[in-house]
């Protein structure tokens, strides 16, 4: 039987919260269906699920439309961006660039 990799919580979210990440810092109350969005895909998604680089989005801020992080390349590093500023509260910089391959601030 496959051992199943543990997942980290969200760095961005507080446990359970379902509501949209981005809806949530931009003042808008999203109370709808959000999916788990990974800020680090490819090759860092592994990573990204175990040190809880990822949030919840809507699908108009996940992958449909121009706001979506799939979409648009701005919000894509904004998110990366916050994922490690959060981690550097707690890590060094050089930590992070060790486990995802560069520096996005």
């Amino acid at each position: 039987m496959k051992k199943r990799k543990k997942h980290g919580k969200s760095i961005l979210q507080a446990p359970g919260d379902k509501s949209c990440y981005l809806c949530a810092m931009m003042g808008r109350s999203f109370r709808g269906y959000t999916e788990k969005h990974h800020i680090f895909p490819g090759p860092n998604r592994i990573v990204s699920e175990e040190l809880g680089f990822w949030c919840r989005l809507c699908v108009p801020h996940h992958r449909e439309g121009p706001s979506a992080a799939h979409q648009n390349a701005e919000i894509m590093r904004y998110l990366q961006q916050q994922a490690q500023k959060e981690f550097e509260k707690t890590h060094s910089r050089e930590e992070f660039v060790a486990r995802i391959g560069r520096n996005y601030l």
